[in-house]
């Protein structure tokens, strides 16, 4: 799966992450009938011999998204390599403001557009150990993704062992 992450596989078969299975295929197909190999014949153009290599690129596209497990992993990397980028920040988020989920290990947050804000412990404790060494200014925090738009939400890493121990009685403050 490693020449997936330097291409975007649904930009390749010319769909979008939230598209079907069915739509995949039926994209797939579609490109596939156009690019396949068979209609070079017997003497190759170097047109043709481009577009043996575009099918070769879209059943690799195919192989990876149209298999459920895979596409899941897949969608987990180009993830990940999507929060990592520099981008813009929508918004910004105490970490005490999260909920936690302990069946999923994760916090989250909901977003305005209905879909949600996730986090693991794990990735608050790598951005914490990058901390380290920034300077005063930079920011501090986790940026996240919306699961469902484009919106970004910043999370403001705070000690878990005091999330924890930190009690309210309902009306927010501490007892």
């Amino acid at each position: 799966m490693c020449e997936s992450s330097e291409k975007d596989l649904y930009s390749v078969l010319g769909a979008w992450p939230s598209d079907s299975v069915q739509q995949l295929r039926h994209r797939y197909q579609q490109l596939a009938l156009q690019y396949h190999p068979d209609r070079c014949g017997a003497t190759c153009s170097p047109e043709e011999n481009f577009n043996v290599g575009k099918f070769l690129e879209i059943d690799a596209a195919w192989k990876v998204l149209g298999d459920e497990t895979s596409r899941r992993e897949y969608d987990v990397q180009r993830r990940a390599l999507e929060l990592k980028q520099d981008g813009p920040m929508d918004s910004a988020v105490c970490l005490d403001d999260m909920t936690w989920n302990q069946d999923e290990s994760v916090y989250t947050y909901c977003c305005r557009c209905g879909g949600g804000f996730s986090v693991t412990e794990e990735e608050l404790q790598e951005e914490t150990q990058q901390e380290d060494g920034e300077e005063e200014g930079e920011h501090k925090g986790v940026l996240v993704s919306c699961d469902s738009c484009s919106l970004t939400l910043c999370v403001a890493n705070t000690s878990h062992a005091a999330h924890i121990n930190t009690v309210t009685d309902g009306t927010g403050l501490e007892v």
